[in-house]
């Protein structure tokens, strides 16, 4: 969520409006201290909350299905990377091979994730004074369960609001052969021009099927893509999914945009999507293979090494450097090894290349396509995969089970680290493109997308009035919620000019804040947390589990003192849990740590790891 500034509790009231709820007196104590612990607030807090018999402490339990605070430094992923962090880092800088600052940033961000004492938003009740505290979140694109979650629900909800019409749209998975899952895994050139291969391929099978069927000469497609990273046990696997419309519009500037759909494709045409690809792909290495080196290797060896081992299933460093990871699991019978799933006339294989392209979502079906968007943007991790073994090693949970009966991943407490680096997007690398006339700048995308979210109904009579006064810019606050300015006349009585486009009366000095807020909330690009959660979970988290009132948000706490301060007197942990200090346990012998330097990884073969390609 986004980070308002600290703002008191206490704020001017709309001259225009009665105030929204009766003063109430209550007795200033901080439950269950009592007054005696006040003294520890810091300034400026100065909302009460009273003590409940039948509900001990400040925070109340919810009932089933309620919003529940998470505590993300009780799981593993975290205290692992508690654990394991300034080892790998002071490790890494021995070697002369840094780690990169954005890998680093990404790690230490997520140990501030979702932690009280690293500042949080306030929410509290007018009705029974219950408050509740709601940490900050990290906001990284890595590995983060949580962020990754939120960015997941949002991005579906976009695409689903505004961005996808009520047409048929089907699902276009293309994965790449090794060497350029390689290459393109921090090249953002050599990746966006790989997808533009294939998006001219997947638009001309398109058009060339509407030809045929529609006997039309001219027409437009459309599609999203996500660019995925990750395999399903942790592994570098960039691939694309692309959610392409089901059909063609047709139409110009003068005439109605016109969708025409198109039937499901056939085995030969997504053959013919492959081998066009293929071909597009063949003239893009061969225009880039003079003078064209690793320049990953020599720039950063460190994930070099990581990320040419994470695509081929090894262990990177350590006394396991070049061995295969360990799996669990139980054996297959021969007959069902044998059957090979992707043996399907829908997923075509070309040059280490496969298509699949057997899912679509029927038109006006918005629930099933937002689930789709929602797996195609999903996170690579989940808290509930990973989990500690007796001989306190980390075993992953596959999210389905493989050919060969492998369920799950093992792995060393220091090599969980070295997973997840490589699955780390480079910065300013997009992660979702637009293509066709769902691009930004189409002409035609404004006739077509469902447009902008519409703006939220208000609730009463009170729905306008603003939620923090002190957000108002000095020169508003200075003239009663107005700006200043210099088109008002001799007699400062605050009327404009017709050409400023300002309010022509002082009366009301909040129409000004009113009617910006509501302009905001019109053209609002993400929701908000409270309305994510009850989209997804149907979990109201702005409900008081006390009484069902509505909370509020009254402060943002970012001040690390100010946060002390009121968790010690909540008798919640007032510090972050602390990093465990550097080990000196040597990384491995230089020839296993080096065993990437002796094979190149752009010459490796396209035979799957052991028979089988993790995903």
């Amino acid at each position: 969520m986004n980070r308002p500034q600290d703002r008191s509790v206490n704020r001017p009231q709309d001259p225009g409006r009665e105030p929204r709820f009766a003063p109430k007196t209550h007795e200033p104590t901080w439950a269950p201290h009592g007054p005696a612990r006040l003294s520890q607030l810091p300034p400026g807090v100065t909302t009460t909350i009273t003590a409940n018999p039948a509900l001990p402490g400040l925070f109340a339990a919810p009932p089933a299905h309620g919003y529940e605070t998470r505590r993300p430094e009780k799981t593993v992923l975290h205290a692992v990377v508690r654990e394991q962090l300034e080892s790998f880092l002071s490790r890494a800088h021995e070697r002369d091979r840094p780690v990169p600052h954005f890998i680093e940033r990404e790690f230490r961000a997520y140990l501030a994730c979702g932690v009280l004492a690293h500042g949080f938003l306030r929410l509290h009740c007018d009705e029974c004074r219950l408050d509740r505290l709601v940490p900050f979140s990290c906001k990284r694109r890595g590995f983060c369960p949580a962020c990754g979650g939120r960015r997941m629900a949002d991005t579906a909800a976009h695409l689903v609001d505004c961005v996808l019409p009520e047409v048929p749209v089907r699902q276009w998975v293309l994965t790449l052969p090794y060497p350029l899952r390689y290459r393109c895994a921090y090249d953002a050139t050599l990746t966006s021009q790989v997808l533009r291969a294939f998006l001219r391929a997947l638009f001309a099978g398109l058009r060339r099927r509407a030809r045929h069927r529609w006997k039309t000469a001219h027409s437009q497609c459309g599609a999203v893509t996500f660019i995925q990273r990750f395999g399903s046990a942790l592994n570098l696997n960039l691939h694309f999914h692309t959610l392409a419309l089901d059909g063609v519009y047709t139409g110009g500037f003068d005439t109605a945009m016109r969708f025409l759909p198109l039937p499901a494709p056939s085995g030969d045409e997504i053959s013919s999507v492959l081998a066009g690809t293929a071909r597009r792909l063949a003239r893009l290495l061969a225009s880039r293979a003079e003078g064209d080196d690793d320049t990953l290797a020599r720039d950063e060896p460190l994930l070099a090494t990581l990320a040419a081992a994470s695509l081929r299933t090894r262990v990177a460093t350590g006394q396991r450097a070049g061995e295969r990871w360990q799996r669990l699991g139980d054996p297959v019978e021969p007959q069902i090894a044998g059957a090979d799933p992707e043996a399907s006339p829908r997923v075509p294989q070309h040059d280490g290349m496969s298509l699949h392209a057997d899912v679509a979502v029927p038109a006006r079906d918005r629930r099933r396509l937002e689930r789709l968007c929602r797996y195609v943007a999903r996170p690579p991790l989940a808290h509930g995969r990973l989990e500690v073994k007796p001989d306190t090693r980390l075993a992953l949970r596959l999210k389905t089970r493989w050919r060969d009966g492998t369920t799950h991943i093992l792995m060393e407490r220091h090599e969980l680290l070295e997973r997840l680096t490589p699955l780390v997007p480079p910065p300013r690398a997009h992660q979702v493109r637009y293509h066709g006339v769902l691009a930004p700048c189409a002409s035609a995308r404004a006739r077509i997308v469902p447009g902008p979210r519409p703006a939220p109904e208000p609730a009463g009579p009170q729905a306008a009035e603003p939620i923090f006064a002190a957000s108002l810019e000095p020169e508003e606050m200075a003239h009663g919620g107005q700006k200043a300015s210099s088109h008002t006349n001799e007699t400062g009585s605050g009327d404009f000019d017709s050409a400023t486009r300002a309010p022509t009366s002082a009366s009301d000095p909040w129409a000004a804040r009113r009617a910006r807020e509501a302009q905001r909330a019109t053209h609002r690009r993400r929701l908000p947390w409270a309305e994510l959660l009850q989209r997804v979970f149907e979990v109201d988290a702005l409900r008081c589990p006390r009484c069902g009132a509505r909370m509020r948000v009254v402060s943002a706490i970012e001040d690390p003192a100010v946060a002390r301060k009121i968790l010690a007197c909540l008798d919640l942990p007032a510090r972050a849990p602390p990093l465990e200090p550097a080990s000196g346990e040597p990384l491995g012998s230089a020839h296993g740590s080096e065993v990437w330097a002796e094979h190149p990884p752009w010459t490796f073969d396209q035979t799957p790891p052991d028979g089988d390609d993790p995903a």
